[in-house]
Order: C-alpha cells, then sequence, then structure tokens
C-alpha cells in the first residue's frame, strides 16, 4: 500500500488534470442560461488509491446581459472518503493564504471561508482576521453568532449531510454565589460588535439607536459587556481602558487572578473573561480568586436545536441563496443590503444537493474577461447545478479556489491579468482525505 501522502499527491494531479482539460475547451465552453455550467465528473478521477466523490470544473457562463462569468466548481459526493471542514490561521488575529492554510491541513482543495475584520472596513476594531459572527471548529465555539444569519453547518467526522441554515448562539454565566449573568462574546474586543447581531443593549455606533439585527460591516457598541478570550485568539487579550477588569480561569474554570484594567496572557490551558462598564462591576463581585466561573453554551438553528456536537463546524457568512430548491435570498436578515445584493462581484458560494452532495463554486470577477455575478445570478447558477440549499460566502478579492496546491480561478486581488496572487483570508473550507 502506497503512503497517504503518495495517494493525496496522486489524487491532486488527477482533479488538476480534470480542471485543465474543462478549462482548456473553447467555444464549447460558453453556456447559455438555463444548462448546467460545469460538466459532469472527468473520467479517471477514481482510481483503486484515490478518494472518488469529489471533482472539480471550470467554466464560462454567459449572463442574461450577455456579459460571462468564469465559473469553478467543486463537488464532493456523500461517499467520498474525505472531511470537508474549516481551517483557520494559527490564530484569530491573523489571516493566511487558502493555499498555506490547506497545505498545512493535508487537504487536497479549499475555497475561503466566512468573513472577517480586516484594515479595509470602517468599523474595524483593530484585529484583521478576527472572525465576523460565528465560527465553530471541530465542535469548539472560537466566535458567537451575529444574532440569525445564515451559516454552513458541516458534520465533519461524526458524518451525514451539510446544511444550510440560520443560527443563533446563546451564552451565560454562572457564578460560584449563584449570580448569573450573559456572556455577551467570544474573541473579539469587548463593547465593539462589527457586523452588530449581537445580544442586550448594543447600539449603532452610527447612528446611536439601539440596534440587535445584523449590520454588515457596519459597528455597534455596548458599553456593559463580558467578553470570553481562548487560546485560539492568540496570546495576549485586548488592552482594556480604566474600569475593565479581567478574570483569568483555569482549566476548569477557577479564577487565577483578576486584573484591572483588562489585557495580558492568555493561559494555554485556560480563558480569560474580559469585562467593560457594568460587566466588569459583575466580575468584581463574583469573580473572586479560587472562585468557580461556569459557562452555558447554545448554538441553535431556526427551529430552536441545539447544533453543537464532537465533530460538528460551522461557517457562518450569508445571505441564504436558495432553500428547498427555489431562490431565496434573505440578504435583509443577514444585514446585506440592496446595493451590495445586486451588485456584480467576485462571490464564492457553497450549495448542498439533496443526495447531500457539496458544492463549493468561486466566481471570478471584476475583469474584462469575467464579470463577477449578482447573489441572484449566483442562487440561479447553484441551482443549476443541482443545488436545493445554498449560501453566499466571503466574496471580493478573497474569492479563491486552491487544488493541489495550486491556484485554479483568478482571484481579483491577483494583481496582473491572469495573475493568482492570493489574499490572506482568515479561513477556508477544505477537502482532507481520511486517513
Amino acid at each position: 500500500m502506497r503512503p497517504r501522502y503518495e495517494r493525496r499527491s496522486r489524487w491532486c494531479a488527477v482533479l488538476l488534470a480534470a480542471t485543465t482539460a474543462l478549462s482548456g475547451c473553447s467555444g464549447g465552453d460558453t453556456v447559455r442560461p438555463g444548462r448546467s455550467p460545469v460538466p459532469g465528473p472527468a473520467a479517471g478521477v477514481c482510481e483503486q488509491d484515490a478518494p472518488c466523490g469529489v471533482t472539480i470544473g471550470r467554466t464560462t457562463h454567459r449572463l442574461a446581459d450577455g456579459r460571462q462569468v468564469h465559473v469553478t466548481a467543486l463537488t464532493v459526493a456523500p461517499t467520498a472518503h474525505v472531511t470537508v471542514g474549516p481551517v483557520v490561521a494559527h490564530r484569530l488575529t491573523t489571516t493566511e493564504s487558502v493555499g498555506r492554510m490547506a497545505r498545512r491541513a493535508g487537504a487536497v482543495a479549499a475555497v475561503n471561508g466566512s468573513f472577517f475584520d480586516t484594515p479595509a472596513s470602517p468599523a474595524f476594531s483593530g484585529y484583521a482576521g478576527d472572525p465576523l459572527g460565528i465560527r465553530v471548529v471541530d465542535g469548539e465555539l472560537l466566535s458567537e453568532a451575529a444574532d440569525g444569519r445564515t451559516a454552513l453547518i458541516l458534520p465533519g467526522r461524526r458524518g451525514g449531510r451539510a446544511r444550510v441554515d440560520e443560527v443563533r448562539s446563546t451564552l451565560a454565566l454562572s457564578a460560584a454565589d449563584g449570580a448569573t449573568r450573559e456572556l455577551d462574546g467570544v474573541n473579539r474586543v469587548p463593547g465593539r460588535i462589527v457586523g452588530c447581531g449581537g445580544t442586550g443593549g448594543d447600539r449603532s455606533a452610527a447612528t446611536g439607536l439601539p440596534e440587535s439585527r445584523p449590520r454588515h460591516n457596519q459597528l455597534c457598541v455596548d458599553d456593559s459587556e463580558v467578553v470570553a478570550f481562548t487560546p485560539r485568539w492568540g496570546e495576549h487579550t485586548p488592552p482594556g481602558g480604566p474600569g475593565s477588569t479581567e478574570a483569568v480561569l483555569t482549566a476548569d474554570g477557577r479564577v487565577s487572578e483578576v486584573r484591572s484594567p483588562a489585557g495580558g496572557a492568555i493561559p494555554r490551558d485556560g480563558s480569560t473573561l474580559a469585562g467593560v462598564g457594568a460587566g466588569a462591576d459583575w466580575l468584581r463581585a463574583h469573580a473572586g480568586n479560587g472562585q468557580r466561573i461556569a459557562g452555558r453554551t447554545a448554538v441553535t438553528d431556526r427551529t430552536g436545536r441545539d447544533i453543537l456536537g464532537p465533530g460538528v463546524s460551522v461557517m457562518g457568512a450569508g445571505p441564504a441563496l436558495l432553500r428547498g430548491g427555489a431562490v431565496r435570498i434573505n440578504a435583509a436578515a443577514n444585514g446585506v443590503g440592496a446595493a451590495s445584493a445586486d451588485a456584480r462581484h467576485p462571490r464564492t458560494v457553497a450549495g448542498v444537493k439533496a443526495d447531500g452532495t457539496l458544492l463549493l463554486v468561486v466566481f471570478d470577477g471584476r475583469s474584462a474577461r469575467s464579470a463577477g455575478v449578482t447573489l441572484r445570478e449566483a442562487a440561479e447558477i447553484l441551482r443549476e447545478l443541482g443545488a436545493v440549499e445554498g449560501l453566499n460566502l466571503d466574496g471580493g478579492g478573497s474569492s479563491t479556489m486552491v487544488v493541489g496546491g495550486e491556484v485554479v480561478n483568478r482571484p481579483s486581488d491577483s494583481g496582473a491579468p491572469g495573475g493568482r496572487r492570493q489574499r490572506k483570508v482568515a479561513d477556508a473550507i477544505a477537502v482532507i482525505p481520511r486517513s
């Protein structure tokens, strides 16, 4: 039997050969509206020592006004001997290219994933890579939900099918003396909610008015919060202002130190709770040295069912594109305005077929050769591919697909036409062979 790395290399070569063959087509590569824009599996993908059920296609789709968009689609059948899940940068406060994350995870293919804080955002909180909205990796909550935004739920090693749903998180703290309060967030700057959609007392930074709904790329603030930090954030928590307080917790939740103002080292086998305003007051009153603080976490879908569990991963993004096989774009529920939804941009989307097949699709854009797509155009093409559920992932210059270590689309941040330079992003959705 060949070593595992040889099997991976051979599979990558097969996938890349399929991509080259498809992209090398000329006139037949262009698709009329109403036809599936991505061919079926290429011959030779299944071999005795290479997992079957993962295929890639690349072609050109003609849009209704005659412009074209280049489409690259990765298809993962439910029978494929792979795990599909998120891979992330080393810390939540850093970014990396899709290719580098895929290589570190041993993935044969990957696309960019969810939204993240960036210096280019008018709401930037100072930490590039910080997830905006829900992120769960292998059952571990790394970032709370932006209330009701759409997410891709991946079953991971447990098996089952991926699905698209609106998710919410409910977080609470209990002190040894019986006092309780909500936990406002996980791994973000206390008091600043980029993208809004937080809990209790949030206000729009622009208007000062109460705001509980998601608002994409906008900032909400809350002067009374407690936020948890885990080692996945980094080595140190953000420095707090006057009056802030931080409780340092051991692995079993006991307070080992209380520091004011907040800001300092995160224990490798523990966590911290950083408070501002009334949140800091609560910590000073109930988080004394040696006392235990218990946390309660739930992540629920739109039916109210808790979806957290071993191996489950959740990638927040949105809006939804398809539900029940019909185009259903819940832009308002995701805080996305009409101007963004109706403009053509490079986009990365995910879809699920009725049989559980997962589709990861990248639309190139912002160039003369490829116009990009609106959310509706993306939804219609995804439906032509056979998806019955779908959602929008991060797009623009982030839209990247890597197969076998090579970028197989043309990211709009590439610089020179035809370039393959990758933007650094916070996470990726990777296809990883099972051992």
